[in-house]
């Protein structure tokens, strides 16, 4: 069981990857943010296999590059900081997805960071539509 994520929140997760796993459905929104406290290392997370406690999102670790990958949450709650030995990565309680994952994902590739700038998700979204009408 996760102490980062709560238990709601990872039977969403689960239910996305279920889905995905289906052919139900693909493009879903975050259902978590995941951050460093000192750092700029984000995680927008859609999906959870809950055997491996391995989720699905799209992960940047402070360095210009973004991708959709998986990641350990076990291992993301071990990380501590060094002298203080408390956690580094917790949940932002107040995140609210608005997009599904692939804005996200466009929106980072745009700027090299996860971004929940608004003009920025919204260029985005347009880019997809003009790409997928082309």
């Amino acid at each position: 069981m996760s102490k980062m994520i709560t238990e709601d929140l990872r039977e969403v997760m689960i239910q996305n990857a279920y889905e995905v796993q289906n052919e139900l459905g693909k493009d879903h929104a975050p259902v978590v943010k995941l951050y460093s406290q000192y750092g700029k290392a984000i995680w927008l997370l859609s999906e959870l296999d809950s055997t491996n406690n391995i989720a699905f999102g799209l992960c940047d670790l402070g360095q210009g590059l973004t991708e959709l990958s998986y990641v350990s949450i076990e291992h993301l709650e071990s990380i501590k900081h060094a002298r203080l030995k408390v956690p580094m990565v917790e949940m932002d309680k107040n995140f609210v997805p608005k997009y599904p994952m692939s804005v996200y994902a466009e929106a980072a590739r745009m700027v090299k960071r996860i971004t929940e700038d608004e003009e920025i998700l919204k260029r985005a979204v347009k880019a997809i539509a003009e790409r997928e009408f082309k």
